[in-house]
């Protein structure tokens, strides 16, 4: 009978950790996505590896990541407003078809031993803008996929919990193909693995969009979108947080063939195990995330996250054990992956819908954006520096950030448990919670 029992318990135990995937068209895109994330990771470590065994340089690395990200920063604004107008499947198709275009072109040139430096630039640039137009309107497309609200929070958190997993996989596979079979190898698998997720956003049963006409011109939806996200101080607080660990932590990724090569004394082998480290801790985040039954006390868990990633790296700088700098990793995954998934569930829900693609699009701008600049100064300030002291400064400030953001959760949370309220999340409260907030909002606001 204990036996039957504590299966039933562990049965509905993952009845709720996979809810979002009831949902038929929310059940494709996870299916699609869990093949050509993999290929998307492949190809990223390899083209890093790339870069560092034909130039021997950390500043390439830094200028080759800030190619690849930089046009998301000044790109993705503008998507986010043409995801508010737009409908969101047939551009998605489009951006996926030109991924794999891209992929395929990489693929081309490295297998025929064609490898300019200055190409492989140009082909970061073009991937880049693609992603500036892909990623806020794919974060906004995934409300779309959902039939119930309320799963929502439980739908980002499987979609990053993929990502990890493709973060564990990709890497690992990536690492020995490398050292194998070639770079090549690795872009060309990726380019065949776009055609399931094209394949799935295909065949997905949505209802019809009423998408809002353009009457306004672009700029001034785009600066409406910025007045709303700035004047909400939840939503300003998170993206201003999210930059932070863009600009100052996440380029750990950038600097870690140095790491890999120079100060663990590896190979392409290391540098495939370190990747996966940090897979592995941000995938425990995913799983932790999709178990929660609610979204509230999510803004906790994004301060204590990104004191996690902040210490998680700074030990890794300091780290010159192969033993240690894997667990390092690992905490700094989980960090990182739970900070930004409860961000991007906590925007999600609080959101106005008609201003979603223009949040999500300020929200990939923090994520995505923001990195391109902080791997450029981190290749420049390694070259002078070091890699590891670059990185110890970066976890540091990392830290700071999220003890600020710890500091101002009691003036938040007024803020945002009445939306939580009027969606049902939390009912009981909702009276209480509306007195706060119409006490804390300013008169021009309300």
């Amino acid at each position: 009978m204990a036996s039957h029992d504590r299966l039933d318990k562990e049965s509905a135990r993952l009845r709720l950790m996979l809810r979002a995937l009831h949902s038929r068209n929310y059940r494709l895109f996870f299916a699609g996505q869990s093949v050509s994330l993999i290929g998307t990771w492949m190809q990223q470590v390899a083209l890093s590896w790339l870069v560092y065994r034909i130039t021997g340089s950390a500043l390439l690395l830094g200028v080759v990541g800030f190619a690849g990200q930089i046009p998301t920063f000044l790109l993705a604004p503008f998507a986010g407003v043409l995801a508010d107008r737009w409908n969101r499947r047939p551009v998605l198709l489009i951006t996926q078809s030109l991924a794999m275009t891209q992929a395929t072109v990489l693929a081309a040139i490295v297998l025929t031993g064609t490898i300019p430096v200055w190409l492989i630039i140009l082909l970061s640039i073009t991937l880049g803008t693609i992603n500036a137009f892909d990623i806020p309107i794919r974060q906004a497309f995934v409300v779309e996929l959902v039939e119930r609200k309320e799963d929502l929070g439980n739908a980002i958190a499987l979609n990053s919990s993929l990502v990890n997993a493709a973060r564990l996989i990709g890497p690992s596979v990536a690492g020995l193909l490398v050292a194998t079979l070639g770079e090549g190898v690795c872009f060309l698998i990726n380019a065949v693995s776009y055609l399931p997720i094209i394949i799935a956003i295909m065949a997905m049963r949505l209802r019809p969009s009423q998408r809002r006409p353009g009457q306004k011109r672009i700029l001034h939806e785009l600066k409406e979108g910025f007045g709303y996200a700035w004047h909400f101080k939840p939503i300003r607080y998170i993206l201003m947080l999210l930059a932070l660990i863009s600009l100052m932590g996440m380029p750990y990724a950038v600097l870690m063939p140095i790491f890999a090569k120079k100060v663990l004394h590896g190979g392409a082998h290391t540098f495939g195990f370190l990747m996966a480290s940090s897979g592995i801790g941000a995938l425990a985040s995913t799983m932790y995330l999709a178990s929660r039954r609610s979204i509230v006390g999510l803004g906790r868990v994004i301060a204590l996250a990104t004191c996690t990633f902040g210490v998680g790296v700074m030990g890794f700088a300091l780290s010159r054990s192969i033993y240690l700098s894997p667990v390092f990793l690992a905490l700094a995954g989980f960090g990182a992956m739970a900070q930004i998934a409860s961000s991007n569930t906590i925007l999600q829900t609080i959101v106005d819908d008609d201003k979603r693609g223009r949040i999500m699009s300020f929200f990939a701008m923090s994520f995505m954006g923001a990195t391109p600049i902080g791997s450029l100064l981190a290749g420049a300030v390694a070259d002078r520096i070091g890699a590891p002291t670059t990185l110890l400064m970066g976890g540091a400030a990392c830290l700071v950030g999220g003890l600020l953001f710890g500091r101002q959760l009691k003036q938040l949370r007024p803020l945002v448990h009445p939306i939580y309220a009027r969606l049902g999340i939390i009912p009981e409260v909702a009276k209480g919670m509306q007195a706060a907030a119409d006490l804390t909002t300013p008169p021009e606001e309300q």
